[in-house]
């Protein structure tokens, strides 16, 4: 997180809250159930990897490919369970990866066992790859920008500007947050939004009555606009990302998705969602006082310094809309503000420590994992063996997004995608032209980056959810009915459009 960001101490708190919760337990008490999840990975994981390999119904599965498949569940149920930090856990799976499958394993790891052929080895440097992925790329570029906004002051400046044309008329104060929340969510992390648009709500919740309904509509919508936000651009979420690298991928769909075609599509479907988001805030949670004044103050002094942050903004956006036209891949685009902002000074070397790493490690992992199914051959077994082609393409699509749905409700949206996305892509592939009456592949991967962002029926489903609950404003029923509200309309919505676009070409 960016501690330099507007409403850091709103992240603060929220870390606090959760540190508080957990020693709310006996320390026996966490260490018992930490070491009772363990266990059950533990023993699930080695019992895939010492099982006959006749037991996994898969023609041909190698000794290295059922290593994967260990590693695999190991990851799903480290990221189901929790027994530590979700990116620490990714960690673990490149290592797991690097000592048991690659091509410099462990020597004992390099022999056949008696009724299984071990297979093709992962080269060890595309595991290690997985870390400077062009997708990684393009996380640090909008980290870094993020960062540079906020230390220029060019959050609130924004802010301020962009929410004065919704006057001061209750109704249109709401559309004014929510479309900006959105707007920053699509560039920057969504708790950094989240935190960013707290913090300047803090005023106007002051002047609002104490019985009113309008502070519970304002509060809520802060975390439905950052997590909904956050679908109008390849970075505005990871799913979103790790979506666009497998249908990009040049070994595999190469679908070849830009910047500005994702946001071609996705930005219109945003905007529709965040009014309807708009009109069931003012329905359900009424303004009991019609006007608001709004007070948003910086206290950034302006340098020659704000000018290339405000410059290199401008024409890093610019370019990445307009990708298609200038021949400049997104994710070198992203490299641009990096480099521009690092030769003036804009950020130094302690900025660089406030990136979000444990994101960027979590989606390595993830990386990783689809690289052995590819390279190691499994990918392939799993088409050949498991006729994906007999299944409804109707149903493996809203099945997998109800999955997801269900999934990022309960842990991080990364993680699901991660686990997901590279399933799925196989899947996909597996069913050749059955699925193009629906859209094809790109309904199915782009699918489950919309269903991720739907999930947000719980404060612990997202950060911005938990930010808005500790408010004291918003209360679990408050959010758990908006959440399932915003995630049926979503999700049927969302659905529809891509298997619109899909079936007619266009995506």
């Amino acid at each position: 997180m960016f501690k330099n960001f507007h409403g850091f101490h709103m992240f603060e708190e929220y870390q606090r809250r959760k540190r508080e919760r957990r020693e709310s337990k006996s320390l026996t008490f966490r260490v018992s159930s930490t070491v009772a999840k363990l266990l059950i990975v533990t023993i699930v994981s080695f019992t895939l990897l010492l099982i006959p390999p006749q037991s996994f119904g898969i023609q041909g599965l190698t000794l290295v490919e059922q290593r994967v498949i260990a590693i695999f569940a190991f990851a799903t149920l480290m990221w189901l369970l929790e027994p530590v930090p979700a990116w620490t856990t990714s960690m673990g799976i490149v290592v797991l990866l690097l000592l048991t499958c690659s091509d410099s394993s462990l020597w004992f790891m390099r022999h056949d066992a008696p009724t299984q052929a071990l297979g093709e080895f992962i080269h060890y440097k595309s595991i290690l790859n997985s870390f400077a992925d062009p997708i990684i790329m393009l996380f640090i570029g909008g980290f870094i920008m993020a960062i540079a906004t906020s230390k220029s002051g060019l959050d609130a400046t924004l802010a301020k500007w962009m929410l004065r044309p919704f006057g001061t008329q209750s109704r249109f104060v709401l559309l004014g947050f929510i479309l900006l929340t959105a707007w920053f969510s699509m560039f920057i992390s969504n708790t950094a939004t989240a935190a960013m648009m707290l913090t300047f709500l803090t005023p106007v919740m002051k002047s609002l009555p104490a019985d009113g309904k309008g502070k519970i509509a304002l509060a809520m919508s802060i975390p439905i606009a950052a997590n909904l936000g956050g679908i109008g651009t390849p970075i505005g979420t990871p799913p979103n990302a790790i979506a666009l690298r497998y249908l990009n991928n040049p070994d595999g769909l190469n679908l070849n998705i830009g910047f500005g075609e994702w946001m071609s599509f996705m930005f219109p479907f945003v905007i529709v969602i965040l009014l309807i988001a708009w009109v069931l805030l003012l329905y359900i949670f009424p303004f009991k006082q019609k006007t608001i004044i709004l007070n948003i103050k910086h206290e950034h002094k302006q340098s020659w310094r704000d000018w290339v942050v405000y410059i290199t903004f401008c024409v890093t956006v610019t370019m990445w809309i307009l990708d298609k036209y200038t021949g400049v891949n997104a994710n070198a685009v992203a490299m641009i503000p990096v480099a521009v902002f690092a030769l003036t000074g804009v950020i130094g070397k302690r900025d660089l420590e406030e990136l979000n790493w444990s994101v960027l490690w979590m989606v390595s992992g993830g990386f990783a994992l689809g690289v052995a199914l590819e390279e190691t051959g499994l990918a392939m077994h799993l088409i050949e063996s498991i006729p994906f082609g007999t299944w409804s393409p109707l149903a493996i699509i809203v099945g997998s997004g109800l999955l997801c749905y269900v999934l990022s409700n309960f842990i991080s949206n990364t993680a699901t995608a991660t686990l997901l996305v590279p399933i799925l892509a196989i899947v996909g592939t597996s069913m050749g032209d059955k699925l193009n009456g629906f859209g094809g592949v790109s309904t199915l991967l782009i699918g489950i980056a919309l269903s991720s962002s739907m999930a947000m029926v719980l404060p612990i489903s997202t950060p911005p959810n938990a930010m808005a609950h500790s408010t004291g404003f918003v209360s679990q029923n408050n959010m758990m009915k908006m959440g399932l509200i915003m995630g049926f309309i979503g999700l049927i919505l969302g659905y529809l459009m891509l298997i619109f676009l899909g079936s007619h070409g266009w995506l």
